[in-house]
């Protein structure tokens, strides 16, 4: 594998940019993590990585991003063919089995600290969350796809019907997002207080767990073709599709019980900035979402899903008309619709490295979708220049936690932490190859699995891009 090197220079040559991604996604990411990140002496993962690629003295295990780790190197194992992968992917299966799985209530610790006991870091004691479970199943069905162990797939079994039997609410539909140690949902009334950092979220439903949730249910029913799972799967598409986004194209972030949004647009705006966290337009999550959705539509077999296309698009053209950065490239982080104003206003002049990758995917997805609107590749051009220029680490590895143009603290900012490691890169970038592939196969590795994977993924693709030709007439 070539070492990874500076190139920062803009081209529109697709085939220029693949051979780029195939060196980003392995050189500069995927062998950067692993086998680094396999925790030898306790399992599991190594979570806290420092700039330069050294484990950090201070440790700590979230199951979101054990889950993750499961499902970044189960993918890449089955699409490079690469036995160090494979046995970073298997490694994590014991430690969510025997340390983060709770034996005696049932469901996944949100934190445990290095050598899986409780610990007091961000308040999580014993606690669980609808979220952090998702990710478990998210990386088992990965894993099992990968493996093919019957014991895997029993287990994210075990973890589906635990999160409905706990969390879903069978009255008003919908997750609740917080679990005691007792298994038991409960909100700002109940007899258990939260130490958790998270507490001002307590008592609402939500649209992170819900779309992540999606993720999971999804890749689940990919190897497990199982009719209450289809069933609840299905009620989440509607869930975020028709309630959760907005007619706009954005997603409203918290919701009471019987899913009126939280708002705080007439608030003052000392209030308004307070409930920040509560309420305002991610466009990351956004696009991310119609990714998603899409995904859950075509792997249930839904046919002439008009709906959940158009909704996809739309999600992604919101974010372009109101979220991209017309002087540098990359979507800002957050904006805001303010009483008595029509048009949004920024307010996160940042770009976080998660939501840079999603968009770089979900333009190229859409470009080769609505092949005729020549918009979604020209940003998808702009969108890998910004990242090559603001966000890639070339020296030390992986990608800045934020886009330097606007915040050069992360030059030597972690790499690795409980919300990052190498999946939502890992996936966009990988996702990215399948589809420039299909043009240019002499350019991609020769394995079995590439062909595969890059020829289900491309299917996909087809299938969306049949339906909007017959939608448009």
């Amino acid at each position: 594998m070539p070492s990874f090197k500076k190139n920062i220079d803009n081209t529109s040559d697709e085939k220029i940019i693949l051979g780029e991604m195939l060196e980003a996604v392995r050189g500069n990411l995927l062998d950067k993590w692993y086998p680094l990140a396999v925790d030898k002496e306790n399992g599991g993962y190594h979570t806290d990585i420092t700039y330069n690629f050294k484990i950090d003295p201070v440790q700590h295990k979230m199951i979101v991003t054990q889950g993750r780790q499961i499902w970044t190197a189960s993918k890449a194992a089955i699409m490079f063919d690469n036995k160090i992968y494979e046995e970073a992917a298997r490694h994590g299966h014991p430690t969510l089995k025997n340390t983060m799985w709770d034996h005696k209530t049932g469901g996944f610790y949100q934190m445990r600290d290095p050598k899986g006991k409780q610990t007091g870091y961000l308040g999580f004691r014993d606690e669980k969350r609808t979220y952090g479970n998702a990710f478990a199943i998210y990386g088992l069905a990965a894993l099992y796809e990968l493996t093919r162990d019957q014991n895997v797939l029993d287990f994210a079994k075990t973890a589906f019907n635990w999160i409905e039997d706990h969390t879903f609410d069978p009255k008003l539909k919908g997750y609740f997002q917080f679990i005691d140690n007792e298994g038991k949902p409960f909100n700002k009334d109940s007899t258990y207080k939260t130490e958790a950092y998270d507490a001002v979220e307590l008592g609402y439903k939500d649209q992170n767990s819900s779309i992540h949730l999606l993720e999971a249910y999804t890749e689940l029913y990919h190897v497990w073709k199982d009719e209450k799972l289809k069933e609840q799967l299905t009620g989440l598409l509607t869930l975020i599709r028709d309630i959760i986004t907005t007619p706009k194209g954005h997603m409203n972030l918290f919701f009471y019980n019987d899913w009126t949004p939280v708002s705080f647009r007439s608030a003052p705006k000392e209030v308004r900035e307070q409930h920040y966290r509560l309420d305002h337009v991610s466009f990351g999550h956004d696009y991310e979402t119609g990714f998603l959705m899409l995904e859950t539509s075509y792997e249930l077999g839904l046919q002439n899903d008009v709906k959940t296309l158009t909704t996809a698009k739309r999600m992604l053209d919101h974010a372009l008309a109101n979220g991209w950065d017309e002087e540098n490239g990359g979507f800002w982080d957050a904006g805001y619709y303010l009483e008595g104003k029509e048009k949004i206003t920024i307010i996160q002049h940042t770009k976080n490295w998660w939501a840079q990758a999603e968009g770089l995917n979900a333009l190229l997805l859409m470009s080769r979708i609505f092949a005729d609107e020549k918009k979604y590749k020209e940003y998808f051009f702009k969108q890998w220049s910004y990242i090559k220029n603001f966000l890639l680490d070339y020296e030390n590895g992986d990608w800045y936690e934020g886009g330097l143009d606007k915040e050069p603290n992360f030059k030597n900012g972690a790499k690795g932490h409980i919300w990052k490691a190498a999946y939502h890169t890992g996936r966009a970038l990988m996702n990215c190859i399948k589809i420039l592939s299909k043009d240019h196969p002499e350019a991609c590795p020769e394995s079995e699995g590439f062909i595969k994977t890059a020829k289900h993924f491309n299917d996909f693709i087809e299938h969306w891009h049949k339906l909007a030709k017959s939608a448009k007439g």
